[in-house]
């Protein structure tokens, strides 16, 4: 062992010692240091064995039975009763995850970390121990505390005179009796700094010393080991990485071809000059500049605030979490300074240009409405108009013959979800069947072909206009233009047989078949389901994008199209979430560690509160079929809210896959898991091999909705 270390017989002024009663010599000694009188004995056993119990997610359930171990801390003549090492670790880093996960915790323990200089180290000690950053520490200082070192070292009055290394040490073993540390008391000097920094990854540079600062980066650019530094003022963190740049200069060249020996000896004032260039002078901050003017006048030595040295520390730590997950961190230089950053506050209630957003609320009156126009052709117009479609794209436009209404699939406004356009068919499908209520309303009802051009792709269907009526249709007139999406929670009020048998004749008359459940099984499995396959939708990336692409703050100016957020139904603290997930990063990091339950909770909780789920299917599995389907959805949705009830579609991402190619179309990372949801939900319906899913309506107890997203005008979707 190096010279400057401490020796094994002053080990005890820091380090803990750990007994394992498996161990006869360990139980030997257990004994001796409980017969000494003033020991004071805390057994923190089953309280930590209460908390290893109660983790989520153990990698092994067999670390529950790991044998505990009693710890000697001499210097506070306490003995501590704990858990073994793997439990304790696992217990007192689980608040580290996700943001470091178990895995990323068991690649930073083999890390080794050595820290000159525990002033402001003592604070970069800390934060590496606390969060577990590292596998190893070596802590270097010839220094002792004084009482002028406690406006920045977090130590308190009885440790004045302690070596700063030792009182390191001492918090850290307090912290993980677990983490190796060792103690240079010595500090680094020329006949030590290879011992010190021999066999480490990483090298914490924060002494105050010239000479110490070139001969330990000196060291380490011979063994190709980086050196991290970081200066309180203004924040600025410095990193060489000599691991990459063996032939990188000191310093990055700033004081040029100076040596050890040009410096070694100088008072504070003298390095001033050396200070300034390693500092960048022009970027220092007012008082720090003014006051390097006046050390060895009125100041003793250059200030430092407590805050700053806590900040400091917060930044090594995370270049050193980048280093050992090897992420990106090149050499350079960089401030991070909150003195800078709080200039830019900004007041989220103030737009840029000063006046006060207005805060949407889900009471606002919508400024949009369908009109009831009098001629008879444009009231059908509307009606197309304002019929739903997923993410309220409006696929479709209207070319208008005479008497004829062409409904064309505008392939332009659609998303990876309309496998092989069958949700366009379904929206078009609902386009149909509000057209033929408002004709039958004005007594120009004809009949419709579906898909009349074998030669025209895009041709869905041709609405012909006559001279029927209809009064059973025409008296949906008025609840078929109110109709809207209500997403609210809403409570589960039963349905009567009445309604059941209204809302099946309603698909059964437009060519569907409505699965209606109501029991709360039932919804709680179809809730499972589904709130599965949202997940699935925000951790893919191209379906994350496009969903929440279709979300509009009233006043943009796409707000025209897609699903205004007021009607969104959102709850307390889901407008929070819905800013977390919609960010692309969040939803990358939830895929690549596995998680993101969390992301279906939203479709699954509102599944099962409802007072039922229907779901509209058709015979077939053409595009006829669909436009069929959608008919008949519309038609159940008319009816259900015409009966007080609130109705939301439901669009788990499977919903148009037809078999697992499709699912892969979808989602190629999840496509095993998706067509298990496909196939169950299908089994959950107990469908036939041909009958298609047209939509899945969620009806609920709400009260109205008063917001509804906006249409095209007329004029964007005539052709």
């Amino acid at each position: 062992m190096d010279s400057a270390m401490v020796s094994a017989g002053n080990e005890a002024l820091w380090r803990a010692r750990v007994f394992d009663e498996r161990r006869a010599a360990d139980v030997a000694a257990l004994e001796e240091v409980r017969r000494q009188p003033d020991t004071v004995t805390l057994d923190h056993r089953a309280r930590l064995r209460d908390e290893l119990s109660g983790l989520r997610d153990l990698p092994d359930r067999r670390i529950v039975d790991e044998p505990c171990r009693w710890v000697h801390y001499p210097w506070r003549r306490e003995l501590v009763g704990i858990i073994g090492p793997q439990s304790f670790s696992l217990v007192r880093l689980d608040r580290n995850r996700n943001k470091i996960t178990r895995d990323e915790q068991a690649r930073l323990r083999r890390l080794r970390v050595g820290i000159v200089g525990l002033s402001v180290g003592n604070a970069i000690a800390q934060a590496l121990a606390l969060e577990g950053l590292c596998g190893e520490l070596r802590l270097a200082d010839f220094d002792s505390i004084d009482l002028s070192n406690l406006n920045r070292i977090p130590v308190g009055i009885t440790d004045v005179g302690v070596n700063k290394a030792v009182v390191a040490a001492r918090r850290i073993a307090e912290l993980d009796p677990y983490l190796s540390v060792s103690v240079h008391t010595a500090g680094v000097t020329d006949a030590s700094v290879d011992a010190m920094v021999d066999g480490l990854d990483l090298v914490v540079e924060e002494c105050d010393s010239l000479d110490v600062k070139m001969s330990v980066r000196r060291a380490a650019r011979g063994r190709g080991i980086p050196v991290i530094m970081e200066t309180t003022d203004r924040g600025l963190l410095d990193i060489e990485r000599f691991d990459l740049e063996p032939q990188r200069p000191l310093f990055h060249g700033l004081l040029g071809d100076l040596d050890e020996a040009s410096v070694a000896g100088l008072t504070a004032q003298e390095k001033i000059p050396y200070a300034l260039a390693l500092l960048s002078a022009a970027e220092l901050s007012v008082k720090m500049a003014a006051s390097l003017v006046e050390v060895g006048s009125t100041l003793s030595t250059w200030p430092q605030l407590g805050s700053e040295v806590l900040a400091g520390a917060s930044a090594v730590a995370t270049a050193v979490r980048r280093f050992g997950l090897g992420e990106s961190l090149p050499s350079g230089r960089v401030r991070i300074d909150s003195g800078t950053l709080l200039n830019g506050l900004r007041d989220p209630l103030v737009d840029d240009d000063g006046s006060h957003s207005d805060i949407p609320e889900s009471s606002v009156e919508s400024a949009v409405a369908p009109t009831r126009p009098a001629d008879g052709v444009e009231a059908v117009l509307e009606a197309i108009r304002w019929a739903p479609s997923g993410g309220n794209a409006q696929p479709w436009s209207l070319q208008v013959d005479g008497p004829l209404i062409h409904i064309h699939a505008d392939r332009d406004r659609t998303s990876l979800m309309d496998v092989d356009g069958r949700a366009t068919h379904v929206a078009i499908g609902a386009a149909v069947y509000n057209a033929k209520v408002a004709a039958a309303a004005h007594g120009i009802l004809g009949h419709t072909v579906l898909l009349p051009d074998p030669d025209s792709v895009d041709l869905v269907a041709t609405v012909t206009l006559g001279d029927h009526r209809n009064q059973f249709l025409a008296q949906r007139y008025p609840s078929m233009l109110e109709r809207r999406t209500n997403r609210g929670v809403g409570a589960r009020v039963p349905i009567d047989r009445g309604l059941e048998d209204a809302l099946g004749d309603a698909a059964r008359d437009e060519g569907g078949r409505l699965h209606l459940y109501t029991d709360p099984h039932e919804l709680a499995a179809f809730g499972d389901v589904v709130g599965a396959a949202d997940r699935i939708r925000y951790l893919t990336p191209m379906l994350h994008e496009q969903m929440i692409g279709e979300l509009r703050w009233p006043g943009s100016d796409t707000a025209r199209t897609g699903i205004d957020i007021r009607t969104l139904g959102l709850g307390n603290g889901e407008g929070a979430f819905l800013d977390v997930v919609r960010r692309s990063d969040v939803v990358t990091r939830l895929a690549r560690w596995g998680a993101g339950e969390a992301l279906g909770i939203s479709a699954r909780d509102r599944i099962t509160s409802s007072s039922a789920l229907g779901v509209v299917t058709v015979p077939g599995s053409r595009l006829e079929d669909y436009v069929r389907g959608g008919s008949a959805a519309e038609a159940v949705w008319v009816c259900a809210q015409e009966n007080g009830f609130g109705v939301q579609p439901m669009s788990p991402v499977f919903l148009y896959a037809r078999d697992s190619y499709d699912c892969v179309r979808l989602s190629d990372p999840f496509a095993s898991e998706l067509d298990a949801l496909r196939v169950s939900m299908r089994g959950l319906l107990d469908l036939s091999g041909e009958e298609s899913i047209a939509l899945v309506l969620r009806l609920s107890h709400c009260p109205p909705e008063t917001v509804r997203s906006a249409r095209l005008p007329a004029n964007r979707i005539r052709r």
